[in-house]
């Protein structure tokens, strides 16, 4: 009785009661940093390890399978049978269906269901590549990869409509932290563990994150007790974020209704379209072109030059993601960020055809700077829809903007293919 009546009095005394507010709200961010961080991190890690797929099919190159750098730049390789831009495609083609999808279909599947299957996915693409032997197999590893990573985004940024306007920039933090821990881990362990033991340590390490951060989601409305769970996915089935209140609204949504939402979207979703056909174009499509011999690539091997620009592209993003509550960009400054993408890409392209930086520390402070604006313009991209978006319509609305980066890396993989056989052919 003593413990019932000081809980009482915690909550009705006006000094707790901004203490109990913010447990949640932290407890709710926590969980969407390590939801998105374990969402993108096998999409990541695939993209990482583009190089290292292509190879067991391409026999003829073998300088891109040395691991000592090449001391001459008559030396270096020219191109790979196989441009990375077809990892891409098999990375983001199967995500690209699930979104596609999602926004009419997903809300059918309690939120434990698509949780669950993304953990499976994920698990199941990392035992997958661990153990393929050739290429086919290597890239059905990958297609599982993106499905999952698909799935989840749609579902925890949908899931985010439920919560506080802060659980974006978390979720956005959370993916670029992916990003960091994803490409650092295969580039430092990749040379230090079998790729068997690697891949499946960070499928459990993946599985056991992911689980646990779902957990730990609690619902912070006014209209319920602030200790009140709204997900327990550990506990039961019957204690998710689709409640009865949420699955009606979603009702309310007709067909008609959700086709007459995406055109106010439209404004926000172009410019994140333009980002990242521009950003992925650079990374599947140029980057792997731009190689350096000893002296002025830091006496990294051309498969370590790779997986160092991925590591510092997803600094860059991971920058970016988590800065919009400290340096927040208007709606209205977004297209700004996709011609200065395209500046990127122009300025790359052009030295992937005719070789001029003189040292691979300007690549790498460039694809840094191009990670910046890609996490830029999804973050803030994200939290405008967010904040603009009225709540009865912000879950398809978030959803449905969530297709637009993925047909942004969808065009620039078929473009990245097709600028790999243009520049090998002039170079």
């Amino acid at each position: 009785m003593d413990e019932e009546s000081d809980d009482q009095d915690q909550q009705q005394s006006p000094l707790h009661r901004p203490l109990l507010r913010k447990r949640p709200l932290f407890r709710n961010m926590a969980a969407f940093w390590i939801l998105g961080l374990c969402n993108n991190f096998a999409y990541v890690v695939m993209l990482s390890a583009a190089k290292d797929i292509l190879e067991r099919s391409d026999t003829t190159n073998q300088t891109h399978q040395s691991t000592e750098c090449v001391k001459n730049v008559e030396d270096l390789p020219k191109c790979s049978n196989i441009s990375t831009g077809a990892v891409l495609l098999a990375d983001i083609l199967p995500s690209l269906l699930v979104k596609l999808l999602a926004p009419f279909t997903l809300h059918y599947f309690p939120y434990s269901v698509r949780h669950t299957m993304v953990i499976l996915l994920q698990c199941l693409s990392f035992l997958i590549v661990a153990f393929s032997t050739g290429l086919f197999m290597g890239l059905t590893g990958v297609v599982f990869a993106s499905i999952g990573a698909g799935l989840g985004e749609v579902s925890y940024l949908s899931l985010s409509s439920h919560f506080h306007s802060d659980t974006i920039s978390s979720w956005s933090s959370g993916t670029g932290g992916a990003g960091i821990v994803g490409s650092l881990a295969f580039a430092v362990l990749t040379d230090h563990l079998h790729k068997v033991v690697l891949w499946r340590r960070e499928s459990l390490w993946l599985s056991n994150r992911n689980r646990h951060a779902y957990g730990r989601l609690r619902s912070s409305s006014p209209t319920q007790s602030v200790h009140s769970p709204l997900l327990e996915a550990a506990r039961s089935v019957e204690n998710l974020a689709d409640d009865t209140q949420s699955q009606k609204t979603k009702l309310f949504l007709t067909v008609q209704d959700r086709f007459r939402l995406i055109q106010p979207l439209l404004k926000y979703m172009l410019p994140l379209l333009a980002v990242y056909f521009a950003e992925y174009f650079i990374n599947q499509g140029l980057v792997e072109l731009l190689t350096f011999p000893c002296s002025t690539g830091f006496y990294l091997s051309v498969a370590s030059q790779y997986r160092w620009f991925q590591v510092l592209y997803q600094i860059g993003v991971f920058i970016s993601r988590s800065s919009v509550k400290f340096c927040p960009i208007r709606a209205s400054i977004l297209p700004v960020l996709a011609v200065l993408q395209f500046v990127n890409a122009i300025v790359l392209f052009n030295d992937a055809i005719h070789p001029h930086a003189p040292h691979i520390l300007i690549i790498f402070c460039m694809v840094f700077y191009e990670g910046l604006l890609g996490g830029s313009a999804y973050v803030n991209t994200f939290n405008a829809v967010h904040k603009s978006v009225d709540h009865e319509n912000r879950e398809f609305s978030m959803s449905f903007v969530a297709l637009s980066d993925s047909l942004g890396i969808v065009l620039a993989g078929f473009s990245a293919i097709m600028a790999h056989n243009f520049i090998c052919a002039h170079r």
